[in-house]
């Protein structure tokens, strides 16, 4: 949430309007609205000032702002699905956080094994990879584009085709995979 925005919610929170923070703050009604629009951006004076008049600290409101997700997910308690009948792993590398659309994940396919095939995902999901070792085959809409990535090579594509990894190669494939779906 931006500067502007926190004032506002903390003037609504507090039943302040905005004639009542500028009473209290010195700053222009307009001024005020202009700030919580976020259309100006107020002098650090301007600043301490309205932190004061919402009884605040302006460390406070912009500490708010600041705040960010902190997640640390150690190698032996991520989650790791394996497939017990091609020996395919699925690592997840990053917090599952449904409403945020992106999924960070490590796939190792033994050698001359393969993912199986994933369904199509809505429409606007995209899927980038990164082959970090061994070579992998890449089919998308049931073999209509087949291409072999390399060690070192990436590889994106709109995910709304069914799609399926194939380990070509005579040691395991690792790559990452990153699946967006924030514009869905």
């Amino acid at each position: 949430m931006g500067f502007g925005k926190q004032v506002n919610f903390i003037r609504k929170k507090n039943n302040m309007t905005l004639q009542d923070l500028s009473s209290l703050s010195n700053v222009s009604a307009s001024m005020l609205s202009q700030i919580e629009r976020e259309e100006k951006n107020p002098t650090i004076q301007v600043a301490c000032q309205i932190a004061e008049a919402l009884n605040t600290t302006l460390s406070a409101l912009l500490d708010q702002q600041e705040k960010r997700d902190i997640v640390v997910m150690r190698k032996n308690n991520r989650p790791i699905y394996v497939d017990e009948k091609s020996g395919f792993q699925r690592h997840l590398l990053s917090p599952s956080f449904p409403s945020r659309g992106i999924e960070f994940v490590l796939n190792i396919i033994p050698a001359h094994k393969e993912s199986g095939v994933f369904p199509a995902h809505k429409s606007g999901v995209q899927e980038y990879i990164f082959v970090e070792s061994g070579k992998l085959r890449v089919e998308l809409g049931n073999g209509v584009f087949k291409d072999e990535l390399d060690e070192g090579d990436s590889f994106f594509f709109e995910a709304d085709t069914e799609h399926r990894f194939i380990n070509i190669g005579d040691e395991e494939c690792r790559y990452f995979l990153v699946i967006d779906s924030t514009q869905v």
